[in-house]
């Protein structure tokens, strides 16, 4: 009674939370005062009223003074292991994007599609989603979408320029024409003579604004196939997006015995053929809304015009600009896949993995966020140049520089200028919910109430709750609706005793789809910034996106993923003892 009549008055300032937790009765349910907690983060995190990395440290204050957690035991749960896998994937991703190694990726691969529309279109998705499996969705969207438009702008003043060569060329020949026309033929020839002129130039008019038609509609096309790639790229890997580590971190906290159940092999086994379908699908849509069913003309079938090399010379000379692969790069690129190699290589599932083999014989002592800090110090040691001896060195080359070592690969100063640390205090602030839920007695009350949902199929409450988490997601960061909606799905599932992995993984995956608002995501405003979108443009291909990403999610997860996850049975280490 005393929470709903807090709950009911506006809020006036920012610190009214305070009031409210010193004048509380003690009377006041524990499971309410945790509950107080979470409406009002979720409160804060939807308006922005306060930075989200702000709103996310309230349980260090809420927690202890409501009697809920002591204060070291919520400090402790902003720096977990999944904590140190997203701040050891951030790392590669800095260095990466730092020797612009993304960059050459891209237009090696772009070189290798060619520059017709609908291929054009296939290779700047694919691509764009590659990046965003390793570096941030913001990053691969923004170093994308000028390459895109610098594309289309050459295609479309190539376009142009070969019209405006056929009009003059075509009323040259008419000028001649009514010149012979003025000395040898009556006034009435000399008048139709001017009219097919002026037919002409009205043709060629029309011509114009139907080709600028055209391009604003790839234009369109381009730019939301990109941002929407990269949203959907993010989705194929652990460190990918942030949701994804909250799932990894909320199974560790929520559920301590289901270690190696989520991994980064088991992760991108799931998802990634999720991604490649999403993405075929995406493709398809957009190609439909913004290029037609035509496909012998969007794929060209061979053919060959003087925009199409003017285009592709554009994306030729971008790639000369980047010069020979240095030595830093290939460095880098070695190291990055080596990363890869070790993550998937460590706990695969179907044999025994090298760090089975060698540390995890009794307890899970190395993880992926062991070989992610492990990686990423290798870039603060290695040169970001071929080191050179003293044999070796010609006499020109003796300087007062030359005695000194060449810089490592990362600088504390590049990684300070470029590392998201809010991102790792939302991570923190989702886990100290999380724990305060379990230790109030919250998610045992929740659970229990859930508990007339064992009525309903579980296909059907999967596919309810994606719509629900790609609707909320919309309006609120994703980081922000997947810390919400978590722990309260994990009490569901077990309240009902179904696998939680059966909610929680596609519910996780649903909250990266936010396509149909330019706030929703970073990818979606910068390409909205370009101006030639409006919000009823990217809310008309959006919707239908989320539609497609609902019902890809849940084709895999009662296909595949029910294989992988044993998704059919109540697992073991589900039954968790909650205390009140």
């Amino acid at each position: 009674m005393y929470l709903s009549k807090c709950l009911s008055k506006p809020v006036q300032c920012k610190c009214v939370f305070v009031c409210v937790c010193l004048t509380g009765p003690a009377a006041v349910l524990q499971e309410a005062k945790c509950g107080f907690v979470i409406i009002l983060m979720a409160l804060y995190w939807c308006t922005e009223c306060l930075p989200l990395a702000i709103t996310a440290l309230l349980p260090i204050i809420l927690f202890p003074m409501m009697g809920i957690l002591e204060a070291s035991e919520v400090s402790i749960q902003y720096l977990k292991d999944s904590n140190m896998l997203f701040m050891g994937g951030l790392l590669v991703a800095i260095a990466i994007e730092h020797w612009n190694l993304h960059k050459r990726i891209a237009l090696r691969v772009l070189l290798l599609v060619g520059v017709r529309p609908a291929l054009l279109m296939i290779g700047f998705m694919s691509t764009t989603a590659f990046l965003s499996m390793w570096i941030s969705n913001t990053a691969s969207t923004a170093m994308m979408l000028p390459i895109a438009h610098a594309v289309l702008n050459q295609l479309s003043a190539t376009e142009a320029e070969a019209d405006d060569k056929e009009l003059h060329g075509g009323l040259d020949n008419l000028a001649f024409e009514m010149n012979d026309l003025q000395d040898t033929k009556p006034q009435k020839e000399v008048m139709d003579a001017v009219k097919i002129t002026e037919d002409v130039t009205s043709a060629f008019e029309q011509r114009r604004q139907k080709r600028e038609q055209k391009y604003l509609k790839l234009s369109k096309g381009m730019s939301l196939s990109v941002c929407y790639a990269a949203s959907i790229g993010g989705t194929a890997t652990l460190t990918g997006t942030t949701p994804n580590l909250i799932l990894k971190g909320q199974m560790d906290q929520l559920f301590p015995n289901s270690s190696g159940v989520i991994t980064f092999a088991s992760w991108f086994g799931f998802s990634f053929p999720n991604m490649l379908l999403m993405l075929i699908l995406s493709w398809f849509w957009l190609q439909f809304m913004y290029m037609g069913l035509n496909m012998k003309k969007s794929f060209g079938c061979g053919s060959s015009n003087e925009g199409d090399k003017e285009a592709y010379q554009v994306m030729k000379n971008e790639y000369k600009k980047l010069g020979d692969i240095s030595f830093a790069e290939g460095t880098v690129l070695g190291i990055f896949i080596l990363l890869v190699v070790l993550w998937f290589t460590r706990d695969p599932g179907f044999i025994p993995g090298w760090a089975t083999v060698l540390f995890n014989k009794e307890k899970e002592f190395v993880t992926d966020g062991t070989v992610a800090i492990f990686i990423s110090m290798l870039f603060f040691i290695v040169p970001s140049q071929l080191p050179r001896f003293g044999c070796c060195r010609r006499n020109t080359d003796i300087s007062e520089d030359s005695h000194k070592a060449p810089p490592a690969l990362l600088t504390w100063k590049v990684v300070h200028e470029k590392m998201p640390w809010n991102i790792l205090l939302l991570l923190g602030g989702g886990y100290a919910l999380a724990k305060g839920s379990e230790a109030s007695g919250l998610s045992m009350w929740l659970g229990e109430s859930l508990t007339p949902l064992q009525k309903i199929p579980p296909f059907a409450i999967s596919f309810l709750l994606c719509l629900l988490v790609s609707t909320f997601t919309e309006c609120s960061s994703n980081t922000a609706t997947t810390t919400l909606f978590l722990p309260i799905l994990a009490s569901m599932a077990i309240a009902i005793k179904l696998n939680p992995l059966y909610v929680m993984l596609p519910c996780t995956v649903c909250a990266s789809l936010a396509f149909m608002l330019p706030v929703a995501t970073p990818p979606n405003a910068i390409a909205f910034s370009y101006g030639q979108l409006k919000v009823l443009d990217m809310a008309k291909a959006g919707v239908i996106l989320n539609l497609i990403g609902v019902l890809t999610i849940n084709l895999a997860l009662n296909t595949w993923g029910t294989a992988m996850f044993d998704l059919n049975t109540f697992p073991s280490w589900a039954n968790v003892t909650r205390a009140a």
